[in-house]
């Protein structure tokens, strides 16, 4: 396992975010994590990512224990995100927005940088030559000058995802990477998931409430409501299992 939750509770004064949560996503993996609005999701991903400390249990990352760890340190150990919100510097070009992605990267030091040696312009051609090929790869190259934010929305989203693989990473969380796009996008997408995580080497965990999107991509799925793991398993099965339906629709027997 690249990433695995072991009885993870998370509590916000009287109210049980997370109940004793526990899964693991292979390496190589593509993962879903999925349920109604409120059930926990972002939760989980904020624990992962260290923005929230859980109230009791461990997240492991490659085999290192990351529950206490800062969120800029889990991003060094390589972890990167998206969020269900787009969040683009929207003063900054397309560029610069993946620039951002590098900047724990830079093999130079601060006086090297404050001093303008050899080494600082060698590295910030690197870095630069780096993220115009993550650019390319992901058809965003002619957009490099743009500012970001004058982008459609499904570009915008692929821009998150350029600056998210420009830390480098081994597991990428995506949350709700198809929320507001037409189906013509979604499929793009989900085939440009299904690549990256090939060409990168990746793993891949996500968030998502399209079950068409969710059964082209996913491996396994988890399925959360009110903070509690009500489904584990195969995607095409979840969306058969009574407790999820019922956790989606109500419960028919008493509507």
């Amino acid at each position: 396992m690249i990433l695995s939750l072991k009885n993870i509770t998370m509590k916000f004064g009287g109210v049980t975010a997370l109940n004793s949560i526990s899964f693991g996503v292979k390496q190589g993996e593509i993962y879903g994590l999925i349920g109604p609005n409120g059930a926990g999701k972002t939760t989980l991903f904020n624990i992962i990512t260290g923005n929230y400390k859980p109230t009791s249990g461990e997240v492991e990352f490659d085999n290192r224990t990351i529950t206490s760890l800062k969120p800029h340190k889990i991003v060094h150990k390589g972890i990167a995100r998206t969020f269900q919100n787009i969040r683009l510097f929207s003063s900054m070009s397309v560029l610069d927005n993946v620039l951002v992605g590098f900047d724990f990267q830079a093999n130079y030091s601060y006086f090297e940088s404050i001093l303008r040696l050899p080494r600082f312009f060698e590295e910030e051609r690197r870095i630069k030559k780096r993220a115009m090929e993550i650019l390319e790869y992901l058809k965003l190259d002619k957009f490099a000058d743009t500012t970001a934010t004058d982008l459609s929305y499904g570009d915008q989203r692929r821009v998150e995802i350029a600056r998210a693989l420009a830390t480098n990473p081994k597991l990428i969380l995506l949350d709700e990477p198809a929320a507001g796009m037409n189906p013509n996008e979604t499929k793009e997408l989900a085939s440009l998931i299904k690549q990256a995580r090939d060409d990168f080497n990746l793993s891949i965990l996500l968030i998502e409430h399209d079950m068409k999107f969710v059964n082209a991509l996913c491996e396994r799925v988890l399925v959360l409501d009110y903070g509690k793991v009500i489904f584990e398993g195969k995607a095409h099965d979840a969306i058969r299992d009574k407790e999820v339906i019922r956790a989606y629709l109500g419960d028919f027997n008493h509507a």
